[in-house]
């Protein structure tokens, strides 16, 4: 289903999540110790940058209206994550291999979890004609 123009950023950041997700699980699965700080820097990093600011914008906007539409469900799994995604913004700045696929589990299946039920609930009940 093509997004309606409010929802259209939300997914583009989703790709560059997906990425980072897939860089995190590569590192972590190398074990190797450089490629494992490098990448938990990098999430450090992202997380004033885009992440937070991303989560805001989801927070302030779609969940806002879906919570008024009685989207109660969808919207508590998505705070709750965003509160265990935030975790790990301090969390990482003592990187190791199993925080790493930790993260890039949970970002991963967030995103997916926003993509498939979230942005299609909300593209469903806020823009019915498209």
């Amino acid at each position: 289903m093509k997004r309606h123009l409010w929802l259209v950023q939300l997914s583009r950041d989703h790709h560059v999540a997906l990425r980072l997700a897939r860089r995190a699980r590569l590192a972590a699965h190398s074990g190797d110790a450089g490629e494992i700080a490098d990448c938990a820097r990098q999430i450090v990093l992202d997380f004033p940058v885009w992440i937070e600011p991303h989560f805001r914008d989801e927070e302030n906007g779609v969940l806002a209206a879906l919570t008024a539409t009685g989207e109660r469900l969808l919207v508590a799994r998505t705070l709750d994550e965003h509160a265990r995604l935030r975790a790990f913004e301090v969390s990482l700045m003592r990187p190791s291999a199993p925080l790493l696929a930790d993260f890039a589990g949970l970002m991963d299946a967030h995103v997916r979890f926003e993509e498939r039920e979230l942005l299609e609930t909300a593209q469903r009940l806020l823009f019915p004609d498209g």
